[in-house]
């Protein structure tokens, strides 16, 4: 049954967030380990698909570009919740957590995802279109932010070591937030239609009730919060893992962002598949613009009140890798229409910084 023809919720959609939830319920309560992880990874998993149905639902009730900051906004949330906590009750082998989670979004939307949904979309429809000015306007605002944020600290002179003093820490805050609550309010206000998919292909069937979208609004926080608290709760069974295989620490950091990009990253390959790549560059752009804007002034907040320590310059390994995926960027999505190739060549950063992750 299409979605926007739905008139109440299918089994599975609620059936898998409410077992997730009782499992993360059960973690929570017991700390069961051992064969209960396996289950509580396939929980993960099935809460994932259930969130991006939910997450459908809502779009198509709300139309775009709000139903693309649904997904994002509400993965986001959650995300830095997760953050803050772990940095809360942390000490200082936590001051790198915020600056690897946000440099791994960016590589895993920017490249990962961007690059499977234009491989995936230039595959099975040869060539696609998006709006210039929309992902213009995204790349516009991710370029500073980023750089302002994770390479201005190995330059600034106060404090030594990749950080800011508590004043530069407080003005990269206020700086992300007016970044992106001014792309916000040109993506859903000011400039709206230039984040609207070309053409009325999207306007293909009527939206589903209210009913269904408020439920589908209630089970997609339940199913992120499971996403998120199972991930977190695999985490030691990861630690554990990538340490017995030799890898680096920040391996953690990926794959734990790669989870909780679950959602975001089916549904933007799941848009590109149907030919809606409007739709996919609006919830991955908006996605990383997310996690940026909003983790940093968050963290900050955390270590100037609570006195934690913060790192967030990163090495030079990661700026060459930042500085040529914005560049390739600006190239891949500076026409308004994509190929396989562009796709290919984001997929190939994103292999590169998989295996310097691994093997730096």
């Amino acid at each position: 049954m299409a979605i926007g023809t739905a008139t109440r919720t299918p089994w599975w959609a609620w059936a898998w967030p409410a077992l997730a939830a009782v499992l993360l319920a059960l973690q929570l309560i017991w700390h069961i380990g051992g064969w209960f992880a396996a289950l509580e990874a396939f929980a993960l998993i099935a809460a994932v698909f259930a969130a991006v149905y939910h997450a459908e639902v809502i779009a198509h009730r709300v139309g775009e570009p709000f139903g693309s900051l649904v997904l994002a906004m509400a993965v986001t949330v959650i995300e830095v919740a997760l953050i803050v906590s772990v940095m809360i009750k942390g000490g200082s082998e936590t001051s790198e957590l915020a600056r690897d989670t946000v440099f791994a979004a960016v590589m895993i939307v920017c490249n990962g995802i961007v690059g499977l949904c234009l491989l995936a979309g230039g595959m099975r429809h040869r060539e696609q279109g998006f709006q210039l000015q929309g992902a213009n306007a995204a790349l516009a605002v991710l370029i500073p932010l980023t750089m302002l944020t994770m390479v201005f600290p190995n330059v600034t002179v106060t404090t030594p070591g990749p950080t800011f003093s508590e004043p530069q820490l407080a003005f990269a805050a206020v700086v992300s937030l007016i970044l992106y609550f001014s792309f916000l309010f040109v993506q859903t206000v000011r400039h709206r239609d230039y984040f609207l998919p070309v053409g009325a292909a999207d306007e293909h069937c009527a939206p589903p009730p209210n009913s269904v979208a408020w439920t589908s609004a209630g089970l997609l926080l339940v199913s992120l919060v499971a996403v998120v608290g199972l991930a977190k709760a695999l985490t030691p069974i990861l630690e554990e893992g990538i340490a017995r295989a030799g890898a680096p620490k920040s391996v953690v950091g990926i794959v734990i962002a790669g989870i909780v990009l679950l959602p975001e990253g089916l549904a933007s390959f799941r848009a590109a598949r149907a030919n809606r790549l409007q739709i996919s560059m609006n919830l991955a752009l908006g996605s990383v613009l997310a996690t940026i804007g909003l983790t940093i002034p968050s963290v900050a907040a955390v270590s100037i009140l609570l006195h934690k320590p913060l790192t967030l310059g990163l090495m030079p390994k990661e700026i060459v890798l930042l500085i040529t995926t914005q560049l390739v960027s600006l190239l891949t999505l500076g026409t308004g229409r994509t190929t396989v190739l562009q796709g290919i060549v984001h997929l190939v950063l994103f292999a590169t910084f998989l295996f310097l992750a691994v093997v730096p």
